[in-house]
């Protein structure tokens, strides 16, 4: 098996890092000290395995990551908007810590769903 650097998969693990660290506030406001720990572990992983990723990339390749970023970034506050939707009709109001945590999740998930779709297009 054989896996090639792709631009998509750097999108992925910088979005992972971006839920991970929007997860922080939740994890120092609740007093969860260990899951906050594995977190930053697990945060610093992803952050060197994307850095090992970029170097393995093509020029071409790094050439389309600013695009998927950028897709990133739309489905990251796209995913924070419904996510306040939800909150407001299902909680009656907004809890901005779970807002960030739930709504950077759901961008990312709205990201990755969509990856397949934009690949297709391409070809």
């Amino acid at each position: 098996m054989t896996a090639s650097a792709t631009p998509e998969r750097l999108s992925v693990l910088t979005g992972l890092v971006l839920v991970m660290l929007a997860s922080v506030p939740r994890y120092l406001l609740e007093g969860h000290e260990t899951r906050l720990t594995l977190l930053m572990m697990a945060a610093v992983v992803v952050i060197v395995v994307g850095g090992l990723h970029w170097r393995l990339m093509e020029r071409g390749a790094r050439r389309q990551l600013p695009v998927l970023l950028k897709r990133l970034v739309v489905c990251l506050l796209g995913g924070g908007c419904l996510m306040a939707i939800w909150q407001g009709l299902s909680l009656g109001g907004l809890d901005g810590v779970l807002l960030l945590a739930h709504g950077a999740a759901l961008g990312l998930l709205l990201h990755v769903v969509g990856l397949p779709w934009r690949r297709q297009a391409r070809d």
